[in-house]
């Protein structure tokens, strides 16, 4: 499913079209596997793998309450409003104004107009809209930030890249009755959280 939709959209399927996502000077570098720099404050478009890497062990499907923290270009957004259906909702909030704005425009222009973006600190997550079967944050920080613990479902599963030393680890939470179980997914590289639970704050 996820490498389907990494590809080039053909006629009809424009909606996914990761090009659709990047600033115009960019764009033929869409497919290539390095991140790519977006409007605002250290904003970049994640590699085409990083998508399948969080969202497959994530197990993110059909109906699910999504909450995405770090927008950046819409893309991801888009790819997760596909999967959850119909019946699911996506929330996805970032922090930089004008990230979101582009994320925004581009998520409008291509028909996502059910997916809720929020302006805020994505650590404190999106109370009004919780709890959430699945939450993905995209930014590394020094721990997972507790008010999306407690945002987090029963049964419910959250990843993130976690710093561990001079590591940013990938690890997968999964929150059940006996508490939060976690499991490592792989080493990764990602600009840092900002806000209330990011690096550096009190």
């Amino acid at each position: 499913m996820w490498a389907a939709s990494l590809r080039p959209a053909s006629p009809g399927d424009a909606s996914r079209a990761r090009e659709d996502f990047i600033p115009r000077a960019y764009r033929d570098h869409a497919y290539e596997e390095i991140p790519l720099p977006l409007p605002g404050e250290r904003a970049t478009i994640s590699c085409p793998h990083s998508y399948p890497l969080f969202y497959e062990p994530l197990g993110l499907g059909s109906d699910h309450r999504f909450l995405e923290v770090g927008v950046g270009s819409g893309y991801g957004t888009a790819l997760a409003r596909e999967v959850v259906g119909a019946r699911g909702q996506v929330v996805a909030i970032d922090i930089d104004a004008t990230t979101l704005a582009f994320a925004r425009q581009n998520l409008d222009r291509l028909g996502y107009s059910d997916v809720v973006l929020v302006h805020g600190d994505g650590g404190r997550g999106d109370p009004p809209h919780a709890p959430y079967d699945r939450i993905c944050i995209t930014a590394a920080c020094p721990a997972v930030p507790a008010p999306l613990i407690e945002q987090l479902a029963a049964q419910a599963r959250l990843i993130a890249p976690i710093i561990d030393g001079t590591r940013q680890r990938l690890t997968l939470f999964e929150k059940t009755v006996d508490g939060i179980r976690r499991r490592v997914i792989a080493d990764v590289l990602y600009v840092s959280l900002r806000g209330r639970y990011g690096v550096g704050s009190n």
